[in-house]
């Protein structure tokens, strides 16, 4: 198994970076797939046509978003955690994702990178 981590700049505010991954109407402007995304903790959700699929552990509103990311019947939870922190113009944005199938980490190293955060940034340009 395998981390990911990653650091990302957005040019928004953390509130609005906040939104546009907890809100679903958001998630779908900037991703072109409808969401189901609910900002509280223990609710399951699905984006990307059920591609990705988890739930919401914990949620610091505007701060920080940790879920559990389904891949199968695996034993060891795949945690994503995202962090947001005020920056100068914008957004720092820390991720990181653990035990992240071997098999899979390229994948959703370049997932993470062009589709989602790339994603992101071009809906905020």
């Amino acid at each position: 198994m395998k981390t990911i981590k990653q650091h990302h700049f957005i040019k928004a505010t953390p509130e609005e970076v906040f939104t546009a991954i907890t809100n679903p109407f958001t998630i779908e402007l900037w991703s072109g797939y409808p969401a189901q995304m609910e900002a509280r903790e223990g609710t399951e959700f699905s984006i990307f046509e059920g591609d990705i699929a988890g739930r919401n552990i914990k949620i610091s509103e505007n701060k920080e978003l940790v879920q559990e990311w389904y891949f199968g019947d695996r034993q060891e939870q795949s945690i994503v955690t995202i962090s947001l922190k005020q920056h100068q113009s914008g957004t720092k944005v820390s991720l990181e994702h653990t035990n992240v199938p071997d098999e899979e980490a390229e994948e959703f190293e370049e997932g993470w990178n062009n589709t989602y955060w790339g994603a992101i940034k071009e809906f905020f340009k």
